[in-house]
C-alpha cells in the first residue's frame, strides 16, 4: 500500500543482516527484500548514529543496529514510521521525530 503511495518503503542493509538465521528460506527472504529499498550503511549515518547514541547515553556495543536504523530512518524527509521489537530503545533515541511501531 505504501508502495502504491510513492512512499519509500525501505530498510537498512544491517537489518537484513540482524534477521537472517538458520531457519530462513533464502528464496523467501529475497523475494521479500526486493520489495524494499535497501540504504547502506553510510560514513553520514554512520556519524548520525554516533551523536544519537551519545544524546540518549546509550553505547555502540549494545545499540549499534538500532542506532544505524534510527539514523537512517532520521536521514529522510517526511513521515517516518519504524517497525521494530525494541521500540523502547528505539524511542530513545528517535524521540518524536519518527512513529515508532512495535512488531
Amino acid at each position: 500500500m505504501a508502495q502504491a503511495k510513492d512512499m519509500l518503503v525501505a530498510v537498512s542493509d544491517l537489518t537484513l543482516i540482524e534477521a537472517w538465521h538458520d531457519k530462513v528460506l533464502m528464496d523467501r527472504f529475497r523475494w521479500y527484500v526486493s520489495r524494499l529499498q535497501v540504504l547502506p550503511v553510510t560514513e553520514s549515518i554512520t556519524w548520525s548514529a554516533i551523536g544519537l547514541l551519545r544524546d540518549a547515553g546509550l553505547h555502540g556495543h549494545k545499540y549499534a543496529i538500532d542506532a544505524v536504523v534510527a539514523a537512517t530512518a532520521l536521514g529522510h524527509r517526511g513521515p517516518r514510521i519504524i517497525l521494530t521489537s525494541d521500540s523502547d530503545d528505539m524511542l530513545g533515541l528517535c524521540g518524536d521525530r519518527a512513529h515508532i511501531e512495535a512488531v
